[in-house]
């Protein structure tokens, strides 16, 4: 809690205003999120879905026995089974995710599922990686980060992330990861300002979130959802724009919005081959293959480290 406030307090007196979007996800947000990844507009999720289905068996030689699936912000954990499904004599599954609550429930759930699967579920978050257990089983270690959520983080946060992972997975690891590709303006901003609003709603809630637990005292009706495309930088940028000027109280803090001016929420930024070999590079990881979707397209790239 103290956490939050503090980014709030950081990321409203910056010019211009932002927020990590690492808030987002309370239960509410995790909800809304869910409901975002099934609208027909968003198509990250089943494209990726589809085509990691296609792709592991390709895959599944380099994997090996007893290997060790550890996957970064898993969720609820529903691509995963894919994974869980169709490699076999996996020795274990480590998710880890910032919510605990989230955490949790998924574990139990693959429990009932998947009883004979050693799961080990470890609270974390992107900006501070935790250790894995000693006690792992010794197979190789296989990254997981789908849904292009490397995409959200800023190019240098998004390299401390990758040489993080290859640390904590090691030498003999392999990594898959979800990345968007650039593609039209008209579909990117659809499948970020939905026409039933559910997006909006998903960002919306992060004011609702502040005025909850915080105290915030944000007319939500001042504001409204806006998803741009830059083509500068290759990302979609989501804000929240107040509609007025308006002054935000927070633990005696005044925050001031003229009209038009935006608080910035999240960057979901897009890739090409050459984004993502420059990326992965740079944190660490070599590129050993990157499998396309159809269109609306995705990749899921495999990486393995560094010589």
């Amino acid at each position: 809690m103290q956490t939050f406030r503090s980014d709030l307090i950081e990321g409203l007196s910056a010019s211009p205003k932002s927020l990590s979007p690492k808030w987002f996800y309370d239960a509410e947000g995790s909800r809304l999120f869910e409901q975002i990844t099934r609208l027909e507009e968003y198509y990250p999720t089943r494209q990726e879905t589809a085509l990691l289905r296609q792709t592991i068996p390709f895959w599944l030689d380099l994997i090996g026995p007893e290997a060790v699936l550890v996957e970064l912000g898993s969720g609820a954990s529903e691509k995963t089974r894919i994974l869980l499904d169709a490699i076999a004599g996996l020795a274990a599954y480590v998710p880890l995710d910032i919510s605990e609550t989230a955490l949790q429930a998924a574990a139990s759930a693959l429990r009932a599922d998947y009883p004979h699967l050693d799961i080990r579920p470890v609270p974390g978050d992107f900006e501070t990686l935790p250790d894995l257990p000693d006690d792992l089983p010794s197979g190789r270690r296989i990254g997981f980060f789908p849904g292009s959520t490397i995409g959200n983080l800023d190019r240098d946060a998004a390299i401390k992330l990758l040489a993080a992972s290859r640390r904590m997975l090691g030498r003999n690891s392999l990594f898959i990861l979800g990345v968007d590709l650039i593609k039209d303006r008209e579909t990117l901003e659809a499948a970020y300002d939905d026409a039933q609003g559910v997006t909006s709603a998903f960002n919306m809630n992060l004011l609702h979130r502040a005025n909850r637990e915080l105290g915030t005292d944000f007319d939500t009706n001042s504001f409204r959802h806006r998803a741009i495309w830059n083509e500068a930088e290759a990302r979609i940028e989501m804000h929240l724009e107040s509609l007025r000027d308006q002054t935000i109280k927070l633990d005696g803090h005044r925050f001031r919005f003229r009209a038009g001016e935006t608080l910035h929420t999240e960057n979901s930024r897009k890739f090409d081959r050459e984004r993502v070999v420059a990326l992965a590079e740079a944190g660490g990881w070599s590129l050993v293959e990157m499998r396309v979707s159809t269109s609306p397209y995705v990749a899921l790239a495999l990486l393995r480290p560094k010589e």
